[in-house]
């Protein structure tokens, strides 16, 4: 009778967490990339999820400049174009709109960008997640909100 009563209440137990570890994997949501490809008088934009997957830009515009004003584009992106051989070159640039410098990349020779492919990161609890000194964002928490320049957890509070 002890072995049944503790094999029911173990698998009770265990089916009640399932759902919850589930339900915490289907809320979590890749970050949005936002994208300016830059040739000498024309632009487009771009907006894609940082999910590791290729996404097509569908445009043969020769680019030379791409702004990334809300991800860390040089270090998280490949970019694939239409000659194969480019040189990437990172840099920040202060925009008459933005309070602070964005991230751009520079692209030479200039060449059509074929695909993108963003793989986002999250800052684990305690981390830095914003550079004062800079200005730059430096990524999303993991687990809490940004406060203070550093990932803070939430607070569930106690039952």
């Amino acid at each position: 009778m002890k072995f049944f009563t503790t094999l029911s209440l173990a698998a009770m137990v265990s089916g009640h967490a399932l759902p919850k570890a589930q339900n915490q994997l289907v809320q979590r949501d890749f970050q949005s990339v936002t994208l300016v490809f830059q040739a000498a008088a024309a632009s487009y934009n771009l907006t894609i999820l940082a999910d590791g997957q290729e996404h097509f830009t569908n445009s043969d515009l020769n680019v030379n400049l791409i702004d990334a004003p809300d991800f860390d584009a040089y270090h998280l992106c490949s970019f694939k174009t239409g000659n194969g051989e480019a040189t990437l070159v990172p840099s920040l640039t202060q925009r008459p709109e933005d309070p602070w410098p964005i991230n751009q990349i520079a692209v030479g020779p200039p060449q059509a960008i074929v695909s993108v492919t963003c793989s986002g990161t999250c800052v684990g609890v305690y981390g830095d997640c914003f550079n004062s000194t800079n200005g730059q964002y430096i990524g999303s928490c993991c687990d809490g909100f940004c406060a203070a320049n550093k990932c803070r957890p939430w607070t569930i509070g106690s039952t």
